[in-house]
């Protein structure tokens, strides 16, 4: 082995699997990225490069913050667990004030005195498990109350997905399911999850009449019917139609069909994909289509998804092996997330799943989703160092 080779290998502690696959996923990201907007960076800019540079910026940004926070041992996220949930609940309710509206969505927050913007939904995601896994650890002994121990727990979730909703139902969605796993995997007993599925029903229950009687509150109702309704063959859609207008749900469901099929079972290489001309968006939403194409159902489709398997498992490894609940419910609260998030943007792509614009974590071109990606794994890495740490 290299000195290089052995001072990486001294430096990068914790789970070695889970540092190759995020290595792994970001040469994907880098390759595939690159392949997919190379042609529009240099129509925009007259740089082929452009794009590429960019999001190898993010990605080396994205792996210092999870060295830096695989160093410090996870329990210091303890004590900072509330602070940093109530300055996530703050930026969610300026993101629906003040943020930027696109697509009929606020979703992304303009820092001030720079040119970036971040989507909050991703810095509460990471926040509400970090608090979720301190609360279970704290009340773990008393989860049979549920009226005393439980529902705090569920108002803070509630809350959280509730100001994210307007502008994203499946972050929502992702979110509400990751923190009722955790309450799962928590010890909340089984009449406690019943409860806090008969509140979730009525819960979305009313919120899907008032998206009715009052569309105003939420601008995206519409959008989310049509895409259910398109996808259980309810609302069938006419492909010149949906191209005329900017493309449908469903219409680009379509065209990933065709690069998936284009993509065959053997790989064709990096740059051999042709659905970057026709197919939306193949650098973010529709990524995993973009490199089935490219690398085949085999290696492209099946390699990906194995990836995100192992990765899970490794992340069970962490927690059971670790001897602090709140270390267990963090790690499993994360993997849970990042894995959930990229079954969901494959499921898509293969037309499992309706349309919901989830990107695939540390693949898909973006910043926000990709630093908040590394800082979870930099998180789950900390857990897995930690027989280590309590030993010394």
């Amino acid at each position: 082995m290299s000195e290089w080779a052995q001072i990486i290998r001294g430096r990068l502690e914790g789970d070695k699997v889970i540092w190759m696959i995020a290595l792994i996923l970001s040469v994907v990201s880098l390759l595939s990225v690159y392949s997919a907007i190379s042609s529009l960076a240099y129509k925009a800019n007259g740089n082929f490069l452009y794009f590429f540079v960019k999001q190898g910026s993010f990605l080396l940004l994205g792996l210092a913050v999870m060295f830096v926070v695989h160093k410090i041992h996870y329990k210091y996220f303890a004590r900072l667990a509330n602070f940093i949930l109530m300055a996530a609940i703050f930026t969610l309710i300026l993101t629906l004030i003040f943020g930027a509206d696109i697509n009929e969505a606020k979703r992304w927050l303009k820092v001030p005195f720079t040119n970036l913007t971040l989507q909050t939904s991703d810095f509460a995601k990471v926040a509400l498990v970090l608090w979720i896994a301190k609360e279970l650890h704290i009340r773990k002994d008393r989860l049979d109350d549920f009226n005393g121990e439980v529902a705090p727990i569920l108002i803070r979730i509630g809350l959280v997905c509730g100001l994210i909703l307007p502008a994203d139902l499946s972050t929502a969605a992702l979110l509400g399911l990751v923190a009722f796993s955790m309450l799962f995997i928590g010890g909340v007993p089984f009449k406690g999850l019943l409860k806090t599925i008969g509140y979730v029903l009525i819960f979305g229950i009313s919120i899907y009449g008032v998206s009715k009687l009052a569309p105003d509150l939420f601008p995206r109702s519409s959008t989310w019917d049509k895409r259910v309704m398109q996808f259980v063959g309810l609302s069938p859609t006419n492909s010149d139609v949906a191209n005329r207008s900017g493309g449908s749900a469903e219409y680009q469901i379509d065209l990933a069909q065709v690069a998936i099929n284009n993509g065959g079972i053997l790989p064709s290489g990096p740059g051999s994909g042709t659905s970057r001309n026709f197919l939306p968006h193949p650098y973010s939403d529709m990524i995993y289509a973009f490199i089935i194409e490219e690398w085949g159902a085999l290696i492209g489709g099946f390699g990906l998804l194995l990836l995100y398997y192992i990765l899970f498992y490794r992340t069970i490894q962490a927690a059971r092996k670790c001897e602090r609940p709140f270390g267990s419910y963090l790690a499993m609260g994360l993997g849970l997330m990042i894995t959930l998030q990229a079954l969901i943007n494959m499921g898509v792509s293969v037309r499992l799943l309706p349309t919901t614009g989830q990107p695939l974590p540390l693949v898909s071109f973006g910043g926000t989703s990709l630093l908040f990606t590394c800082l979870s794994i930099g998180l789950i890495l900390s857990v897995s160092r930690s027989p280590m740490l309590d030993t010394k």
